[in-house]
């Protein structure tokens, strides 16, 4: 048997895949795995996300692949992914998180708090616009694109004062930069299913399915799963300012969940204990508290 996975072009993407591989030679010795790149729309264009459909056009070429027969499966950072996709698809396999925070690259290292009054932050992200708005008014955002290495080499050529980029990619590369400043969950709550490699393939291809499933790790599955959810329930999208957490503790699931406006004016933040069993039900009511607090409202505010 050949499986055949759908992946970006990008290091971090490879990479990406390249694990989701040894994943499944590791479980099925017998399973011949091949590479698919591929380019996307939104990989071809250094225009804002929000000009050209959002992140889900990383998605949908990957899509189109199982759809034709190119690609069995397509690795995803999981925060990509639209929380709702098309019932054809399935998000078949999870595996343990890397870690969820964000980090503030910068010339010398600088926290937050250090930067003077209009410095400019780097990202393009609304849920981390929103976030550094809220702490710090007087700093300008700066849209950036392109893969991770193209956003530190434009850090360095003065493009902007401070880089927001996620944890997990730098960990997958192994970049290890002195340059940069960790913020804590206080500080920075992460997007949804952030630090997760998710597999996408077809419903109706059980053989698929069947592997993926031996390879998911159900537990991780759950939490991704939980906050996928919230962001679904408030009709929000990966470019929403949505922010949430399920972290595993020693009595149970903690979820931290931060919703606020464009501009970063309003918030609503909630904390509560969960777990497993309860941890659907419980998601359900967070969302429900969210929404009577006109979440799904404030979410549109610029």
């Amino acid at each position: 048997m050949k499986i055949k996975i759908a992946t970006r072009q990008s290091e971090l993407a490879l990479f990406q895949a390249n694990y989701v591989m040894n994943k499944i030679q590791a479980q099925h010795a017998e399973v011949e795995v091949e590479l698919v790149p591929m380019t996307s729309e939104g990989d071809q264009t250094e225009k804002p996300l929000h000009e050209i459909g959002g992140k889900g056009l990383f998605v949908t070429k990957l899509e189109s692949a199982l759809e034709t027969g190119e690609a069995d499966i397509a690795v995803h950072s999981l925060k990509d992914v639209p929380a709702k996709i098309d019932i054809q698809y399935s998000i078949a396999a999870i595996f343990e998180r890397e870690d969820p925070s964000d980090v503030l690259l910068s010339r010398n290292g600088s926290s937050l708090t250090d930067f003077p009054s209009n410095a400019s932050i780097g990202t393009s992200s609304p849920r981390r616009k929103a976030q550094i708005l809220r702490a710090r008014t007087d700093l300008n955002i700066i849209p950036v694109r392109g893969n991770i290495s193209t956003r530190i080499r434009k850090l360095h050529e003065g493009h902007f004062d401070g880089l927001i980029v996620a944890k997990a990619a730098l960990n997958r590369l192994n970049m290890e930069l002195t340059n940069a400043y960790e913020f804590s969950m206080q500080e920075m709550l992460p997007a949804a299913s952030q630090g997760f490699i998710g597999v996408e393939c077809l419903k109706s291809n059980e053989e698929i399915m069947s592997i993926m499933n031996s390879i998911n790790n159900s537990s991780q599955m759950a939490l991704a799963n939980a906050e996928r959810e919230f962001v679904a329930y408030l009709n929000g999208s990966c470019l929403s300012p949505i922010a949430i957490l399920c972290k595993e503790e020693l009595y149970g699931i903690n979820i931290s969940a931060k919703v606020l406006s464009q501009n970063g004016q309003k918030e609503i933040y909630r904390e509560i204990k969960s777990s497993y069993e309860n941890l659907t039900q419980d998601i359900h009511s967070l969302a429900e508290d969210f929404i009577s607090n006109d979440a799904h409202l404030i979410i549109l505010e610029q």
